[in-house]
């Protein structure tokens, strides 16, 4: 059986993590795109005052606490983090009815803090799988007692995540600083027994890749790049279904919005990208058939020196109608815009209720066409990239909505 779920797993991590325009046009969710496209037509270049259709997101980030235990230093959060915000646990059960009733899907709870330290955590995600959702969960892996609580609830499209970063003790530690007694060693063999108990749930191994030189102000980062094929090789020991690497991100001081690259040196971006190659292959090596290595979408555009292309978007970010992200001071159309004054829809409570949905599809129709992404997102290697533009030249190339093609259900998360 175990072997069976395992290929299932493999088979599930190619490239579907990143597909969005395959997610859109899911038999669930196909709808929701050609009403929106249909509204874009219409709404043309300027306001009409014409709301959005009266869908919710079809997924959202769910940021349960500011709370965090660990100290990282590369922490693209770190500004807004242990501010001593939680969302109550009223609101978030109004605001899972009031979007479950109006097509939510998927929730991630991630961001912002550690969730597993929010006081309800095990209730949550016992609401969530109540209500039917698909439900990843992203972790520092301090707490993993707090997810076996629940982890047999979890199914076949759910997953847990945890962000390690590292090979070994000594830069587990330097990287993430943890403010309590914790392992990397433990962390592993505690996930270990969460997939053992529960087999179904997709476990990943999240390895944010840090090269020599990248700083954050004055302070340098503690490189790990070398780590690669040894975090490989731990995630493969330990029974994790995949390994994600992702590159570096920087919270720009004077915007707050994240950025790779932003000021490229053409000599040190071809190192790096020399560097993370020559060690990437070493790890897919490694890996085998045994576990699947992910790379990110703005990983692969470094590596292809396609970053400058990536940060091209159009002018109105699309995915906002189909993605949001609920935190503790307010929700923000983009998760790299957290905390964001001018990407801020509404505040913690507006998807709490009928009337708070209501008055925040009218500020997400303001957003959407007063939020020019042109200028907004050129610093930021925009995962959704790719499905913006896809969405914009068939809004653009007056195709009728009829020719979109419908995909099977299967993965719901943006």
């Amino acid at each position: 059986m175990y072997g069976d779920l395992k290929r299932h797993v493999m088979e599930k991590l190619q490239h579907k993590e990143y597909d969005f325009s395959s997610k859109l046009r899911q038999v669930s969710v196909v709808q929701r795109l050609k009403e929106y496209i249909t509204w874009q037509r219409s709404a043309g270049d300027c306001e009409t005052g014409v709301s959005v259709p009266p869908f919710g997101p079809v997924s959202i980030n769910l940021d349960l606490t500011s709370s965090c235990n660990f100290a990282c230093p590369h922490c693209v959060d770190s500004t807004i983090i242990n501010t001593g915000a939680a969302l109550e646990l009223n609101t978030v059960k109004e605001t899972l009815d009031t979007l479950t009733e109006r097509g939510l899907l998927s929730v991630i709870l991630l961001g912002g803090g550690e969730p597993t330290l929010h006081r309800d955590f095990a209730t949550i995600v016992r609401y969530i799988k109540s209500k039917g959702l698909q439900l990843g969960i992203v972790t520092n892996g301090s707490r993993l007692t707090q997810v076996a609580q629940v982890a047999d609830l979890l199914e076949k499209e759910d997953w847990l995540r945890i962000s390690l970063d590292a090979g070994s003790e000594e830069t587990f530690l330097k990287s993430h600083r943890p403010k309590i007694a914790v392992t990397l060693e433990q962390i592993l063999v505690n996930a270990r027994e969460i997939k053992k108990q529960n087999p179904l749930i997709t476990l990943g191994y999240s390895f944010v890749i840090v090269w020599e030189g990248l700083s954050i102000g004055d302070q340098q980062l503690f490189q790990n790049i070398d780590e690669m094929p040894e975090a490989v090789q731990l995630a493969a020991q330990h029974s994790f279904d995949y390994i994600s690497f992702k590159p570096c991100l920087i919270r720009l001081q004077n915007t707050h919005k994240e950025s790779l690259l932003d000021t490229p040196d053409e000599e040190m971006e071809k190192h790096i990208r020399e560097k993370i190659e020559s060690t990437l292959l070493k790890a897919r090596t490694i890996a085998g058939d045994h576990l699947k290595v992910l790379t990110s979408v703005n990983l692969r555009a470094l590596l292809h020196n396609e970053l400058s292309s990536l940060k091209k978007q159009p002018r109105r970010c699309h995915m906002q109608f189909f993605s949001t992200v609920v935190t503790p001071t307010g929700i923000f159309h983009c998760p790299a815009f957290r905390g964001v004054q001018n990407a801020k829809i509404a505040e913690c409570n507006g998807y709490a209720g009928t009337s708070n949905f209501n008055e925040s599809k009218k500020q997400l129709t303001r957003s959407l066409t007063t939020f020019d992404a042109r200028e907004e997102c050129k610093v930021v290697a925009c995962f959704y990239h790719h499905v913006n533009w896809w969405v914009e030249n068939f809004q653009q190339s007056g195709t009728s909505i009829d020719a979109i093609a419908e995909a099977e259900d299967d993965n719901f998360f943006l």
